[in-house]
């Protein structure tokens, strides 16, 4: 790889960094990051970036300080004279608030956007945006990257395509769950959801035939788990033979890992752009796909000035 690339970690992500990195064949670049006492972090870089091609690999979930961190390593590098510094988000947080919901609520999402910009990122990276109109935010380039070439083939390898059906557990979901359909070849479904308050939701009526199939929800995350426990058991209800769901964000904040394990849901897909805690490690239902060899493609395509889209076509 060129000697031209440094990559940095915060401490959200270092075992994906480092797998990007092998993938690279390249060493992981050496920065201090602390907290202080008083819950100040502070970054120092142990190695010249001057004139090098940086990118931080960061995941921006709970805890705020995983934000933080990123915003301080980027403004670091900048001031450390790297040429360009491209900000790799395997989880963006923030992002379902993209957009006013009542008349005095913030868009939260593009205030992060702003904060990235202006700590000094020339490009972002980011994995299934749970809105695509996020990359508007930005006045610097943005590659949204997908998880389909990471679990398309795992559930095509592991599920019967004969009678298996694509679940959209609800409206939003639906492009995203129609297209997995499409390539595997399968029926779809919708579920119509409605919901009461933020992380709650009721499922209501199906959309589809799965009756007697092997149903798959698909969703960008999995949050409080409260959507797709419910989503579940209105497809066993229905008739679907075995359950499973798929998504590319662990968040499993609150009672998740609680409501996955007494669920009816047989096995959860999900990918390491965000470290699962100790509780979710110990569900043996849960089951990590690496986005690092993605994330190590797109890099080594965007240091050398090759198509980024072309992942997926």
């Amino acid at each position: 790889m060129d000697e031209r690339i440094k990559i940095f970690s915060g401490t959200s992500n270092l075992p994906l960094a480092r797998e990007i990195c092998d993938y690279l064949g390249v060493s992981l670049g050496e920065a201090e990051i602390k907290t202080f006492s008083d819950g100040e972090v502070f970054v120092e870089l142990k190695e010249s970036v001057r004139g090098k091609d940086v990118y931080v690999i960061q995941s921006t979930h709970s805890p705020g300080n995983n934000l933080i961190e990123l915003l301080i390593m980027l403004d670091t590098l900048k001031r450390a004279s790297a040429a360009e510094i491209t900000a790799i988000i395997p989880y963006y947080g923030y992002a379902r608030q993209d957009r006013k919901v009542s008349p005095r609520s913030p868009i939260s999402a593009k205030l992060v956007a702003n904060l990235i910009t202006v700590a000094g990122a020339d490009r972002v990276v980011c994995m299934d945006l749970h809105a695509g109109q996020i990359q508007g935010f930005f006045d610097i380039p943005v590659d949204n990257l997908y998880a389909t070439p990471i679990l398309l083939p795992y559930i095509r390898r592991c599920y019967s395509n004969d009678d298996l059906v694509i679940v959209s557990p609800d409206a939003g979901g639906v492009e995203r769950a129609r297209a997995f359909a499409k390539r595997l070849d399968t029926g779809l479904a919708i579920i119509d959801k409605r919901r009461t308050a933020p992380n709650v939701a009721e499922a209501m009526h199906i959309i589809g035939e799965v009756e007697n199939r092997v149903a798959v929800i698909l969703d960008d995350m999995i949050d409080t788990a409260g959507t797709v426990v419910q989503a579940a058991e209105a497809l066993k209800r229905h008739g679907a033979r075995r359950v499973y769901a798929c998504a590319t964000h662990p968040v499993l904040s609150g009672r998740a890992v609680e409501r996955l394990r007494d669920s009816c849901i047989e096995e959860v897909i999900v990918t390491n752009t965000i470290p699962l805690r100790e509780e979710a490690r110990l569900l043996d239902k849960i089951k990590v796909l690496s986005v690092g060899p993605l994330l190590g493609e797109a890099i080594k395509r965007i240091h050398s000035g090759h198509s980024v889209s072309s992942l997926f076509v």
